[in-house]
């Protein structure tokens, strides 16, 4: 576990607006903690770059990232493949005088590295509770198991967190001195995520209540 705040590689030093890097092992889980789609960044087999959106979850010092078998990243992979994961949350939007120094309070990770396919038979079903459980913790014991079928269909790619950063930005505007007597409003629109109480689906049973562990979900933000 990275506990300093130095860049484990050039690669993830952050160079613009330097002062809002954050290089630590804690404050980079806390953020992907916090988070559960990813953008992943790679390029193709025919040399395409491409950016998809995936489910994920942090299992120690690593991503496990879900798909299916017929995804164009999953195919790329064989062994393993480069990728760039960015997870990003937006905290509030940041209301300048000037158009130039509007902004956004955030919260960012950037992983780079080799991410590998799990094909193991017990290592891949064990990564699925973990991903499973790490979405919704307690589901994995209250649903139905997959079967030899879902699982082929299934990929699961592990990465390394050995390179990654985080970026953060938090306050108000940095209104440019001489724009602070213009008379235009100046501040934050706070952004909050708010979790719903859970809907039961038309087809459900008769007689299943909600489980405690659904009803007391929420994601940390």
């Amino acid at each position: 576990m990275n506990m300093s705040n130095d860049p484990r590689s050039e690669r993830t030093r952050v160079k613009r607006e330097p002062q809002r890097g954050q290089y630590g092992s804690r404050v980079i889980h806390e953020i992907l903690d916090a988070g559960m789609i990813a953008h992943v960044g790679f390029v193709s087999a025919d040399g395409q770059p491409l950016v998809i959106p995936m489910l994920y979850v942090r299992d120690g010092d690593r991503l496990l990232i879900h798909g299916s078998s017929a995804s164009r990243l999953l195919n790329t992979a064989g062994e393993e493949v480069d990728l760039c994961v960015t997870v990003t949350i937006a905290d509030g939007l940041v209301v300048a005088r000037s158009a130039f120094n509007s902004s956004l309070n955030y919260r960012s990770v950037v992983v780079i590295g080799k991410a590998r396919a799990i094909h193991d038979g017990p290592a891949k079903w064990d990564a699925l509770r973990a991903l499973t459980d790490g979405l919704i913790p307690g589901r994995w014991d209250d649903c139905r198991q997959p079967t030899e079928l879902e699982l082929r269909a299934t990929w699961i790619l592990s990465m390394p967190l050995n390179e990654a950063s985080a970026k953060i930005r938090t306050g108000g505007p940095n209104d440019d001195d001489e724009d602070l007597a213009l008379g235009y409003w100046a501040g934050v629109i706070p952004f909050v995520k708010d979790v719903l109480p859970p809907v039961p689906h038309d087809a459900l049973r008769a007689g299943i209540e909600l489980p405690e562990y659904l009803r007391r979900w929420k994601k940390d933000v």
